[in-house]
């Protein structure tokens, strides 16, 4: 028992292994990955910007839209920015504390913006700062249970986390002691139960909102609103798959979460300014508005 207790050693950091086989890619992928990161944090601050700027978006959607814009900046920040750190040749350690953060961080913003998908199908019903209050709620109670489950565990072992950030699947088995009943809690909050329930709330108000546009009689009103219910079930898509098809995976593969963690990270926050609101004509238009009106204050000074 002793000699256990002398060789027990806790760890303090960790070591984020990167990307699996794409050793010699470092720089090609730091300057891609940097240029996908620039066009989102830009795409959605042009979003959030032309919203606020612009009476006429003051409704309950471009409400929404503003928050996931903002949501769409600060989600592939808690990854990306440490990740382009060790792309760029800089250490790949990372503190446990700041590994910790980083779960937390990570489930938090993206339990709440899973949630933020949920109610935007309810903004006509409900007022909307309980919902984003509500969501946010739910996001760090969710956050808070699954950084308890595997920071609860003792870890001792090896510090090497085949991944680029600290995910559960990569972090827990890590662990000095059985991890296992820790990753089935983990799979049902993280799958199971908030998707079950964000699932099912969806489920009945885009059954309410089918049985609302077939009793619409023109067909130019039921192609505008099967436009807008496509493009967010689209964004739905796009936010459920990946953790469905990472936490419910039997035998994780690296490469394969790595490939779909960086579409979510990455790709949809990029993707959700085109999806919703760049093609959009009062999005449009009050962006012109913004920078003609920049652009006539500069040229009267």
């Amino acid at each position: 028992m002793n000699i256990l207790v002398l060789n027990y050693t806790e760890l303090h950091e960790f070591i984020l292994l990167g990307i699996p086989q794409t050793e010699g890619m470092e720089t090609v992928l730091f300057v891609i990955f940097s240029f996908i990161y620039l066009f989102t944090l830009l795409g959605n601050l042009l979003i959030l910007t032309a919203i606020v700027s612009s009476s006429t978006l003051h409704t309950p959607m471009y409400f929404f839209l503003g928050l996931l814009s903002i949501f769409d900046m600060l989600f592939p920040s808690v990854t990306c920015p440490k990740m382009l750190f060790y792309l760029s040749g800089q250490s790949h350690t990372i503190s446990y504390k700041g590994c910790a953060a980083q779960l937390f961080f990570y489930n938090f913003l993206g339990a709440t913006e899973g949630c933020l998908y949920s109610v935007m199908a309810y903004d006509r019903f409900v007022v909307c700062v309980g919902l984003v209050m509500a969501a946010w709620l739910v996001g760090g109670l969710h956050a808070t249970i699954l950084t308890s489950f595997t920071f609860r565990l003792t870890y001792c072992g090896s510090s090497l986390v085949d991944y680029f950030f600290c995910d559960i699947p990569a972090v827990l088995p890590l662990a000095c002691t059985d991890s296992s009943l820790a990753q089935r809690r983990v799979s049902f909050t993280n799958v199971g139960l908030l998707s079950l329930i964000c699932f099912f709330l969806i489920l009945v108000s885009y059954t309410c909102i089918g049985i609302s546009i077939s009793k619409i009689h023109s067909a130019k009103g039921r192609q505008r609103a099967f436009s807008t219910c496509s493009a967010h079930l689209t964004a739905i898509l796009c936010a459920y798959g990946p953790v469905i098809i990472i936490y419910l995976q039997p035998n994780p593969n690296a490469s394969l979460g790595a490939i779909i963690q960086i579409l979510n990270n990455l790709v949809t926050p990029t993707l959700n300014p085109l999806i919703y609101s760049l093609r959009n004509k009062d999005v449009k238009s009050a962006l012109w508005n913004v920078f003609h009106k920049r652009g006539f204050t500069v040229e009267n000074k």
